[in-house]
Formats: C-alpha cells, sequence, structure tokens
C-alpha cells in the first residue's frame, strides 16, 4: 500500500508546488512508482509536469463532486514512473458542492483507497489556504511535509497549520504524523536564511529533514518548460538538493 504524504502550509510562495514536483520525480528515479494528487485549483503541479489542462477529459474535480473513477483522471508524464491525478479551475467550486455531502471532509481519503495499492507514494500538493479541500488532503494523508521558506515571516502561520494538523488528528485522521520540515529558498551566503535555518531547527529540532533546498534559478525556470528540474538540468543544486530529499524520505521509510 502506498504512502500518502500531502505537502501543506497555507502561505503561498514557499515551494509546495515545486516540492510536489521534483520530489515526485527524483523519488520516481529511484525506481519507486509516484502519484501527484493535485488538490490547488491552479493546477500548476499538473502543467509543471507537462500536463495540458485544458485537454484532459477528468481531472480531481469530476473524481470528487462526480465520483469519476480516479484511474480514468490519472495521466502518465514523460518522467518515469510519474502518475498525475491532475486539477482544474472547477476545483474552486468543489468546497461548496461538497457541503451537503455526508463525511465531506472524507471524499478524498475514499478517491484515493481506490488507487494507493497501485502507487509506493502518493504526493498531494495542497492549495494555500486552510480550506475544505485542504481538510480532505490532511484527513487522506498519512504524513505532512511542511515547506518553510528561509525569507521574513518564515514561521508565519505554522502555529495554525499545525493547530489544524492537531485538530485533525484529533477528529478526522489519528494517524496522521508530521513527515518533516523542509527548508527551501536557502542561501548559506545570506545572514538571513542561516537565522531561519537555526530558528526552526531550535523549534522542530528532529522533525527537520537533514537536507535543504538551496536557492536555485533552475527549480524557477523548469516549470515553464513542463519539466521537473531533473529533466529540465540534472546537475543542476535544484535537482541534486531533491533527489537527496528523495533518498532521504526513502530511507525514512525503510525504518
Amino acid at each position: 500500500m502506498g504512502k500518502v504524504i500531502a505537502i501543506a502550509n497555507q502561505k503561498g510562495g514557499v515551494g509546495k508546488t515545486t516540492t510536489a514536483i521534483n520530489l515526485a520525480a527524483s523519488i520516481g528515479a529511484l525506481d519507486k512508482k509516484v502519484l501527484i494528487v493535485d488538490a490547488d485549483p491552479q493546477a500548476n503541479a499538473s502543467s509543471g509536469v507537462g500536463i495540458d489542462i485544458n485537454g484532459i477529459e477528468y481531472s480531481i474535480y469530476e473524481c470528487i463532486v462526480d465520483k469519476v473513477d480516479p484511474a480514468k483522471a490519472i495521466v502518465s508524464t514523460e518522467v518515469l514512473n510519474l502518475h498525475v491525478l491532475p486539477s482544474h479551475i472547477d476545483l474552486v467550486g468543489a468546497e461548496i458542492e461538497m457541503l451537503n455531502f455526508s463525511n465531506r471532509e472524507k471524499v478524498l481519503k475514499g478517491v484515493l483507497d481506490q488507487i494507493r495499492d497501485s502507487y509506493d507514494y502518493i504526493f498531494i500538493d495542497c492549495s494555500p489556504s486552510l480550506g475544505l479541500i485542504t481538510v480532505n488532503s490532511l484527513t487522506a494523508a498519512d504524513s505532512v511535509i511542511i515547506p518553510v521558506q528561509c525569507e521574513y515571516f518564515a514561521l508565519e502561520g505554522i502555529t495554525k497549520l499545525l493547530n489544524t494538523i492537531k485538530i485533525i488528528k484529533s477528529k478526522l485522521n489519528p494517524a496522521l504524523e508530521i513527515e518533516g520540515f523542509l527548508l527551501t529558498m536557502y542561501d548559506p551566503r545570506l545572514r538571513l536564511s542561516n537565522s531561519v535555518y537555526d530558528d526552526v531547527k531550535r523549534n522542530f529540532s528532529d522533525m527537520v529533514f537533514t537536507t535543504v533546498i538551496q536557492r536555485n534559478v533552475k527549480l524557477s525556470e523548469a516549470p515553464s518548460y513542463g519539466q521537473p528540474a531533473l529533466i529540465y538540468d540534472s546537475e543542476s543544486k535544484g535537482a541534486l538538493n531533491y533527489i537527496q530529499l528523495a533518498q532521504e524520505i526513502i530511507d525514512k521509510n525503510k525504518r
């Protein structure tokens, strides 16, 4: 049975989608079968691996609202071992439509339970909010990766996210764990980056990944070509960081 990992932080611009794309591609390159579930209406994780979201027949929206079999919506990519359950702008309206559903917090879990045996890892790219779709994502997940950018106000909002995780653990998903805090956009030359790194390590100690994701222009450029950094420039610092993170997660989950 595949492990489901949500990538969440209600603060925008912290590297959630970059992490979903590049971590999934890296784990695929390490010979694991991987699925990205794009749970953000902006659909950047879908387009970031080359999927034309205007050309798909089904998306996560139809799986949630119309009970379409998720196997029909999953799209393969050019990346080895990597598939995507794509998103669509229609997902914006799903939260309102789900209000009348029974067990509305567990709809996505029901969708993923149908396919999780087909994958080693399933990564959910959450939207930058704590709305019903994100609650669904955390309820469906075994664990959560929290990206934290090495910039001002880095820890802003994390308390709120941790409180949400605590509530979901107590009421909806007792097995939910924190996979780790991931420091992103790290620049070792900057005092600020090192200060944020020290703050996060001091607050969350062994829950922080050893791997840090350094600021890297190739990571920013790659999505515009519909490719993860591993394909766009496999020798770039960003690609190498995510391969290291992928190995760290695989090793951690062997225990």
